[in-house]
């Protein structure tokens, strides 16, 4: 919830901060002076999260492809279990960004719930890519946000997490865990807490068994690293971040099933 107030300044700081307006990633004047206050005060709790419910899961073909509003895992839709983790840590404002004929399902999936109140939704005009899809959400991040991707099951204490981003003063964390065969998801080295290198679905030298699990805690400041249009973390975002020592990796050694096919799938209504 946001309250309308007043304020005067001098002419040259306004002249500042509208400097900082380019349209896209800061929206106008009032965002521009959020994100100010956001960025010198460091808002220390987690509030909001924004989800990426971009597309199908490849399970299934033709009309039986799954999406995150009917890939049911024991009776529930993955994404409902994802919110309900995200519940637990108190973060109840919710922004679901996915595409068309994504987005209509999941509001009559939420429209009985006790979530309805809190999501807002945003439709792709295409397909974005993951940092696209999360730099259409812009003008709703003024502080540390909560990023999920809607393929994956996890457990994560996420108040232990937003302390170690806060500790690590990086603009991204990521949550890692080990898997024995790394070769379908993002591997990353660390040094110490930071990421040293991250590398999409290595086909030849396997740097680590520590993958990106697919929950982000992101600062605005992220916004400028994402290209206009198409953009995935993987490639655009997260490989500048580690070059820069901006990127914190987090292992947390909770359950976690990224359900990508029939069989994991099968895993995770067994285990979950």
């Amino acid at each position: 919830m946001k309250e309308r107030i007043t304020i005067t300044l001098d002419d040259d700081l306004i002249n500042e901060v509208d400097h900082t307006v380019d349209g896209q990633t800061i929206k106008n004047r009032s965002h521009a002076i959020e994100l100010l206050l956001n960025k010198a005060l460091r808002k220390k709790t987690l509030t909001k999260a924004i989800l990426l419910a971009g597309g199908p899961l490849k399970i299934g073909l033709g009309k039986s492809k799954k999406s995150p509003s009917n890939t049911l895992v024991n009776g529930r839709p993955i994404i409902m279990h994802i919110m309900y983790s995200l519940k637990k840590y108190g973060i109840n404002d919710l922004i679901i960004v996915g595409r068309k004929g994504t987005i209509n399902p999941l509001k009559e999936l939420f429209d009985n719930t006790n979530f309805k109140e809190n999501i807002t939704y945003i439709e792709e005009p295409e397909y974005m890519g993951t940092a696209g899809a999360f730099k259409l959400a812009s003008e709703h991040i003024t502080g540390p946000v909560v990023v999920c991707n809607t393929n994956a099951l996890f457990q994560i204490d996420l108040d232990q997490m937003f302390q170690f981003h806060k500790n690590s003063g990086s603009m991204a964390t990521i949550s890692l865990t080990s898997v024995p065969d790394v070769s379908n998801y993002g591997v990353v080295l660390l040094n110490g807490t930071k990421i040293f290198s991250f590398e999409e679905k290595p086909k030849h030298k396997i740097p680590s068994n520590l993958v990106n699990a697919g929950c982000y805690i992101l600062e605005p400041e992220v916004l400028e690293m994402i290209p206009e249009g198409y953009g995935r973390f993987e490639i655009d975002v997260f490989p500048k971040l580690a070059k820069q020592e901006e990127l914190s990796g987090y292992v947390f050694y909770g359950k976690w099933i990224y359900v990508s096919d029939e069989e994991s799938l099968e895993m995770a209504n067994k285990d979950w």
